[in-house]
C-alpha cells in the first residue's frame, strides 16, 4: 500500500506471527505491511492485544520463545531481520534501532546511578573513554530536558520523577545515535501534562537528528500532532492506513471511527463513549471481518468474507466492506463529525 517508496529505510512486508500456547496457535500478527521513511514518524494504533507490540518486538528481535514468524519480511539495510541471527541482531538492537519502553522503572537498573547507565551504552557502542562517556552522558541528559544534569548524573532512578525517569530512558536510547527510534507506549504511565512534555521532547529530538520514529500507542490523541502517517491495527491486521490528516479528518473504517469517538473530549460534557464488546479470541479468529461483532454498521458479508483494502487515495487505504460501491452509504457518527469540524476550525483532536 502507498505510492512513494523514496527514502524508505525499513519495510515490513506481509508479516505473519503466531504464538504456540497450550490450547493451540494464537494468530497475533496477520499480514502486516508498512514502510518507514527517513525522518518521518509512523504511528501504529490499536487496543491491547491488537498485535502492535508484537510487530515491534519482531523488528527488535525480542520475540518470546513461543513466537513463530510464519511468513513475511522485515527489510532493513539490505537485511531481512526475520532471518538475522542473535549475534548480528546485537549490533543492530540498541545501536542502529533504539527502543523507548513503556515503563521506565523496569527499563532502568534501580541500584545503578543513571549516569552510569548512560555511560555504559556509550562505552560499548562508541568505545568512548570514561571521561568522554561522562561528558557525553551529561550532554544527552541536558538534551532531553533534565535540569541540573551534572548533579543528577550521580543520582539513582528512585530520586527521579516518572517523567524524568522516562527522559533518562530516552537519553539511553539516543546514546548510540540510532537512525530508527521505536517508542512503545512511552507516555502511558504519565499524567497528561508530563505526557505532553515527553512527546514534545521526542518530536524535537526527531527533528534535530532527522530520526525515523515508530510510535506505538492505544490512544490516537497522543499521535495527533506527532505522526506523519498512521496505521490502525485490529485483531492482528492493519485495518486502515493513511496520512495523519487522512486518518483524523477523513477516517473510513468503523474501528477508526470508534477509536476517535471514544477519546475524552474536554470541549463537551458528553459521556465517554466506549467500543462495545471485546476483541476476538485469536486462537480462533472469526470468519469475515474480525471487527464485525462490535460494528453497528456490519452487513451480512462482514460475517462471511474478509474485506480487501479499498483505495481512497495514493496514501489512504481501509479494509471495510462499507467502501464497496454497492454498500449502503453510512454517515460518520455525530460525535465524530463535531470533532472533525472543530479540528478543521483550528482545534486538536483531544482538546
Amino acid at each position: 500500500m502507498g505510492a512513494n517508496k523514496d527514502n524508505v529505510i525499513l519495510q515490513v512486508k506481509d508479516l505473519n506471527i503466531n504464538f504456540q500456547v497450550h490450547e493451540g496457535l494464537v494468530q497475533a500478527v496477520r499480514g502486516v505491511s508498512f514502510d518507514l521513511r527517513k525522518g518521518e514518524t509512523v504511528a501504529i494504533v490499536g487496543e491491547s492485544g491488537s498485535g502492535k507490540s508484537v510487530t515491534i518486538k519482531s523488528i527488535m528481535g525480542i520475540l518470546p520463545g513461543n513466537a513463530i514468524i510464519e511468513s513475511g519480511e522485515i527489510l532493513y539495510d539490505g537485511m531481512d531481520l526475520t532471518k538475522v541471527d542473535e549475534e548480528d541482531f546485537h549490533k543492530i538492537r540498541g545501536n542502529r534501532i533504539g527502543l523507548i519502553f513503556q515503563d521506565p522503572l523496569s527499563a532502568l537498573n534501580p541500584i545503578m546511578k543513571v549516569g552510569k547507565q548512560i555511560t555504559e551504552v556509550l562505552r560499548l557502542s562508541k568505545k568512548f573513554s570514561k571521561q568522554e562517556a561522562e561528558e557525553r552522558a551529561i550532554e544527552l541528559m541536558e538534551a532531553v530536558g533534565i535540569p541540573d544534569a551534572k548533579r543528577r548524573f550521580n543520582q539513582y532512578p528512585f530520586q527521579f520523577s516518572g517523567g524524568m525517569r522516562q527522559r533518562v530512558v530516552i537519553a539511553i536510547a539516543l546514546a548510540s545515535e540510532p537512525e530508527i527510534l521505536i517508542c512503545d507506549e512511552p507516555t502511558t504511565a504519565l499524567d497528561v501534562t508530563v505526557q505532553a512534555k515527553i512527546l514534545e521532547e521526542i518530536n524535537k529530538i526527531k527533528e534535530e537528528r532527522n530520526l525515523s520514529v515508530i510510535f506505538i500507542t492505544h490512544d490516537l490523541g497522543v499521535v495527533a500532532n506527532m505522526a506523519d502517517r498512521v496505521n490502525v491495527m485490529y485483531a492482528g491486521k492493519i485495518v486502515e492506513t493513511g496520512t495523519s490528516e487522512e486518518i483524523f479528518f477523513e477516517p473510513a473504517h468503523p474501528y477508526t471511527w470508534a477509536l476517535l469517538s471514544s477519546m475524552p473530549d474536554l470541549q463537551t460534557k458528553e459521556k465517554l463513549l466506549a467500543i462495545p464488546g471485546t476483541p476476538p479470541n485469536m486462537l480462533n479468529p472469526p470468519k469475515g471481518d474480525a471487527f464485525a461483532a462490535r460494528n453497528q454498521y456490519a452487513m451480512e458479508i462482514d460475517f462471511e468474507q474478509e474485506p480487501p483494502y479499498f483505495k481512497l487515495s495514493d496514501t489512504h487505504f481501509a479494509a471495510t466492506w462499507l467502501l464497496h460501491p454497492k454498500a449502503p452509504k453510512v454517515e460518520l457518527p455525530d460525535v465524530l463529525k463535531e470533532r472533525i469540524k472543530r479540528m478543521k476550525q483550528g482545534g486538536t483532536i483531544n482538546e
